[in-house]
């Protein structure tokens, strides 16, 4: 008999401790999250932002303007590097270590 009763008593203790663990994190994490954002408004406001790069209006079948992207080696490649080929079709996915 004492089982019986004792066991409920122990998961009720358990759930109200896990439910208060998660509370506080969630509590410190709001505050966190408020403080970071008033700390970027006031950077914003200190510091001048840097020009935009100018537009581009490319219509099809244009050829596209030159840039560099770092391949999943760390290397850079160029779409200058591909000029001359046949066909160039870019494929961009989160891999496990990017955190993305």
């Amino acid at each position: 008999m004492k089982k019986t009763f004792l066991m409920p008593l122990v998961l009720a203790a358990l759930s109200l401790s896990g439910a208060s663990c998660q509370t506080t994190e969630r509590a410190d994490s709001t505050s966190n999250t408020s403080a970071a954002n008033s700390q970027s408004a006031a950077n914003d406001r200190a510091t001048p932002k840097p020009p935009s790069a100018p537009q581009t209006h490319l219509k099809v079948g244009d050829r596209a303007p030159d840039f560099v992207l770092t391949d999943t080696n760390g290397g850079e490649v160029r779409l200058s590097d591909f000029r001359g080929k046949k066909n160039v079709a870019l494929a961009f996915y989160v891999l496990a270590f990017t955190g993305g």
